[in-house]
């Protein structure tokens, strides 16, 4: 007998800042729409683990998007008249996740992003804040300096696998081998400058050092950090989430992408603040799952910044 994944993929035309994109999503699950965003250069596969785990899917549909010029989300229509070289902004980055959410007709949704899909939280709780529920924000701070990766693209050097072996510090040595092959793996598959263009954003466009204090606290907001993340220290987050009202700080042992280098730890350490989300969201919650199992609680008000170190 075949066994399948319960993950299904489809494309969404997605129009942002005046052009049409045909968008890669794959979801699972019933509840709570939670949208997932993934690393820089990479795409949506870094959340299969959590999409197969019948205790996430039970009380959320997630859902997981191929950001343009990622995975299977092609370029846009004559990109290769264009001058300029690829580069992810601030204003594109928070205006198509707000597009995308549209197209699918998702009612309040939770974000959950890694990397730069965590920095970008912060920017859709200062700008989109009545769009979503709550911003998971993994690996995640108000300003990271980044890398100088210019030497990769060189004609002498294969960018994928080049760029793909950079990233190997910034995982756990505590985390299994097979999982950070795999995670090596996305990175390799990336295309031409797309790494490079996200690090725009990441290191130069989102630098929300004097803005993350405007946060109004009413958004729960959640920032998960591995002690092995050097892009994004835990001093970075923690320095970070203290500007941010209302928002909870998690340090555990473990690296900059969680969802794929180690999912049996992310889940035990995401596990806690799913079952948050699930109890203060009564009315779409799921029933029957150990996640929804304690009673339901009230949106929190307003409150100083709290921080936790989960060892594993």
């Amino acid at each position: 007998m075949n066994e399948h994944d319960p993950i299904v993929g489809r494309y969404v035309y997605v129009t942002c800042q005046g052009k049409t994109y045909r968008t890669y999503y794959e979801e699972t699950g019933e509840g709570i729409p939670m949208v997932c965003l993934h690393t820089a250069g990479t795409d949506g596969r870094q959340y299969r683990h959590q999409m197969c785990d019948p205790d996430i899917s039970s009380n959320f549909r997630v859902i997981a998007f191929d950001m343009p010029w990622h995975g299977k989300s092609i370029p846009p229509e004559g990109f290769h008249l264009m001058e300029d070289e690829y580069k992810l902004t601030t204003s594109f980055y928070g205006e198509f996740i707000v597009a995308f959410c549209r197209a699918l007709d998702l009612k309040m949704p939770v974000i959950m992003g890694q990397s730069m899909g965590g920095n970008i939280c912060l920017h859709l709780a200062l700008k989109y804040e009545n769009e979503f529920s709550a911003l998971i924000a993994l690996e995640a701070c108000d300003h990271s300096p980044g890398w100088w990766i210019n030497p990769l693209h060189h004609p002498h050097i294969h960018g994928g696998e080049a760029v793909a072996t950079s990233v190997f510090g910034l995982m756990s040595p505590e985390s299994p081998d097979e999982y950070r092959w795999e995670t090596w793996w996305y990175y390799a598959q990336g295309g031409p400058g797309i790494f490079k263009g996200d690090l725009y954003f990441y290191s130069v466009d989102s630098d929300f050092r004097d803005q993350v204090h405007k946060i109004s606290g009413r958004l729960p907001i959640y920032f998960l950090t591995g002690e092995y993340d050097f892009a994004c220290t835990p001093e970075m987050t923690e320095r970070t989430a203290e500007k941010v009202k209302g928002s909870e700080c998690i340090i555990f042992s473990g690296g900059h992408f969680p969802t794929s280098e180690d999912p049996a730890k992310f889940k035990d350490v995401i596990a806690p603040v799913l079952k948050k989300i699930v109890q203060n969201d009564p009315e779409r919650r799921s029933s029957g799952r150990a996640m929804s199992s304690a009673p339901a609680g009230s949106s929190p008000a307003p409150r100083a910044a709290s921080r936790r170190v989960i060892e594993l």
